[in-house]
C-alpha cells in the first residue's frame, strides 16, 4: 500500500513545478508594469533631453520603451529628420542635417551623430549627445514628431543680422538721455542760480549723471555682445560649410565628401521628381503606340 505522505508530496511537488514559470512571469510582468509606472511618473517624455537619458538606468530604458514596438528603417530616418529640422529651426541643436546613402547625418564644427536605418547611433560630441533622445523618442509609435520647416533652417551667413532687440537699446538711450539732461540741468541751476543755494542740487545731479552713464555704458556693451555672437554665428555657419557646400574635418573620412550626401528633404523631393517623370513617360509611351 502506497504511502499517503508520499504521494501527497509528489503531488505537491508537481503542482509547485507547474506553477512555479507561470508564477515568475506573473510577477515578473507586475514588477515591469511597476516599474513603467515609476518611469513616466518621473520623466517628462514630452520634453526628454540628454540629461534625462543619462539618469535612465538600463531597467528603466526597457520597461519605458518596447523594443517590439519601435519604429525602423526609412519611416524611423524621416522622423528623426523631421524632429531635427524642427530643433535646429528652434535653435534648440546647432547641426546640418543631410542624408546619406547609409542613412542621416548631423554634424557641426564640434561633433556629428550618424543614425543608421535599425536606429544604432555613432559619433562623438554634442550633435551625438543631442540626436541619441532624439532617435530614442522618435522610434515610438506615440510620439508626435513636429511638422519640419520649409527649406534649410539654417540660415546663409551674410544674411544673418548684427543683433537684436534695437528697441529695447534705443528705450535705454531715451532714458539715459533724460537722466542726463535733468543732472546737468540741477548742477547748471546750482551754479548759475543765485537762488538755489542747497547742496542738494549738485548732489543729485551728479547721481542723475552717473546713472545715464551706466545706462549709455550698457547700451554699448549689449550692442558689442551682438555683434560679436552675430559674427561667431557666422564662423560656425561657414565651418559646417553653409553656402560653400564643404563639410567640416570633424567627419569621418568616408562622409567628409559632400557630394555623397544630399541636404535634409532633397532625397524626397527626388524620389517624387522620378515618380512624376515615370508616370509622365508611361504616358507618353501608351500615346506613342499604334492604333488597332
Amino acid at each position: 500500500m502506497a504511502d499517503p505522505r508520499s504521494s501527497s508530496s509528489s503531488d505537491d511537488g508537481t503542482a509547485d513545478a507547474s506553477d512555479r514559470p507561470a508564477d515568475r512571469a506573473e510577477a515578473s510582468d507586475d514588477e515591469t508594469a511597476e516599474l513603467r509606472r515609476q518611469v513616466e511618473e518621473t520623466y517628462d517624455f514630452e520634453e526628454f533631453g540628454p540629461r534625462d537619458m543619462a539618469e535612465m538606468s538600463p531597467e528603466e530604458w526597457d520597461a519605458a520603451f518596447d523594443e517590439e514596438a519601435w519604429i525602423t528603417g526609412t519611416e524611423l530616418l524621416d522622423r528623426v529628420e523631421s524632429d531635427l529640422l524642427s530643433r535646429v529651426a528652434d535653435r534648440e541643436v546647432f547641426a546640418r542635417i543631410e542624408r546619406v546613402d547609409d542613412g542621416l547625418l548631423a554634424y557641426s564644427d564640434e561633433g556629428y551623430a550618424h543614425v543608421a536605418p535599425d536606429g544604432s547611433v555613432e559619433g562623438r560630441g554634442t550633435v551625438l549627445r543631442d540626436v541619441k533622445p532624439t532617435v530614442a523618442l522618435c522610434s515610438m509609435d506615440d510620439y508626435d514628431v513636429p511638422k519640419p520647416p520649409d527649406g534649410d533652417p539654417l540660415p546663409d551667413p551674410a544674411t544673418v543680422p548684427e543683433g537684436g532687440g534695437e528697441l529695447g537699446n534705443w528705450m535705454l538711450q531715451t532714458v539715459a538721455a533724460a537722466q542726463l539732461l535733468v543732472g546737468l540741468g540741477l548742477i547748471g541751476a546750482y551754479l548759475v542760480l543765485s537762488s538755489v543755494s542747497t547742496i542738494a542740487a549738485p548732489v543729485l545731479g551728479l547721481l542723475f549723471v552717473v546713472f545715464s552713464l551706466l545706462l549709455f555704458l550698457q547700451v554699448a556693451n549689449a550692442r558689442l555682445s551682438d555683434k560679436f555672437r552675430a559674427e561667431e554665428y557666422r564662423d560656425r555657419l561657414r565651418a559646417v560649410g553653409v553656402g560653400s557646400g564643404e563639410r567640416p574635418d570633424v567627419l569621418p573620412e568616408k562622409y567628409r565628401d559632400a557630394d555623397g550626401g544630399q541636404p535634409a528633404g532633397a532625397i524626397a523631393d527626388t524620389e517624387a521628381d522620378e515618380e512624376r517623370s515615370q508616370g509622365a513617360d508611361g504616358r507618353d509611351a501608351e500615346d506613342s503606340r499604334p492604333s488597332a
